[in-house]
């Protein structure tokens, strides 16, 4: 499951729809919901004039999809080199082994090997170029284990998949995801932003985002939020991670509480590992 909004989608009206942004491109996956917001963002990356594209998170196994996806990278004069994914998700990476089938190419690549196609990973400073654009790979782990970011220097901007969400925040999807390595991924992006000045976010769900950095200062403040609000429901008697999402998550849509229960496991897995260090 992807786990990523919280709250759900917006209304039709400010549904976002993808698009161009640089060179980038969003294709929309067709599968929107309460966990996917508008869809999950598949994003073709293609300077002008290349021969070649890369394609992140191909998205669900969505024949449709996949082949507009193809269809996008064709009507730009390119084909395909190589998939990259964010994590392993199925909403990102299911159908990642036909699409790559369709463009004829054997090359998915990914942190977790159980998802790749090909001999080749994905990892922590990696950089994968296509003509004069560079992807640059930062490993933030936290929503899950194997979640990376692609940070595309030439526009000032940082593809997110999970980690950063247009829309909402993100599940720290536990047991696989856990929150010390959650915050300190939002750290390393923020410190990234300000060093670098990165100022757009590219998320897996939800819109494009204008402030990188306001957007990252506000996921960590919010964490410590939720986290000070749990640290109170357990110290008023809340037993077990479902009595916290009732007490903490009280406002929030019940369709997300299952959502937002792995978060509180991941913190009080959080607040746990706090008590054993202090």
């Amino acid at each position: 499951m992807s786990g990523p909004g919280l709250p759900g989608r917006a209304p039709d009206e400010s549904r976002w729809r993808g698009g161009a942004v640089g060179d980038a491109l969003c294709v929309l996956a067709p599968n929107p919901g309460p966990m996917t917001l508008d869809g999950t963002n598949t994003w073709v990356l293609h300077p002008a004039g290349a021969a070649e594209a890369v394609v992140i998170d191909p998205g669900p196994d969505d024949e449709t999809h996949l082949r507009a996806v193809l269809a996008a990278v064709e009507e730009r004069g390119a084909r395909v080199r190589e998939v990259l994914l964010t994590h392993g998700h199925l909403d990102h990476s299911e159908g990642a082994r036909r699409f790559a089938a369709l463009a004829g190419t054997r090359r998915v690549r990914a942190l977790d090997p159980a998802h790749r196609l090909g001999d080749e990973g994905l990892g922590d400073g990696d950089v994968v170029a296509v003509a004069d654009l560079e992807v640059r790979v930062v490993a933030t782990p936290g929503h899950t284990a194997d979640s990376l970011s692609f940070v595309l220097p030439s526009q000032a901007a940082v593809l997110t998949g999970d980690t950063v969400l247009g829309r909402g925040t993100t599940v720290v999807a536990h047991p696989d995801g856990a929150l010390g390595p959650y915050l300190d991924s939002l750290r390393r992006l923020r410190d990234l932003a300000r060093e670098t000045g990165i100022a757009t976010v590219l998320p897996g769900h939800g819109p494009v985002l204008a402030d990188a950095l306001a957007v990252i200062e506000h996921y960590l403040e919010h964490r410590a939020a939720r986290l000070e609000q749990v640290r109170a429901a357990v110290a008023a008697g809340a037993s077990g991670a479902r009595e916290v999402v009732e007490t903490v998550y009280a406002d929030v849509d019940p369709v997300l509480w299952p959502a937002a229960e792995l978060s509180v496991r991941a913190q009080l897995e959080y607040l746990g590992s706090e008590g054993r260090h202090s």
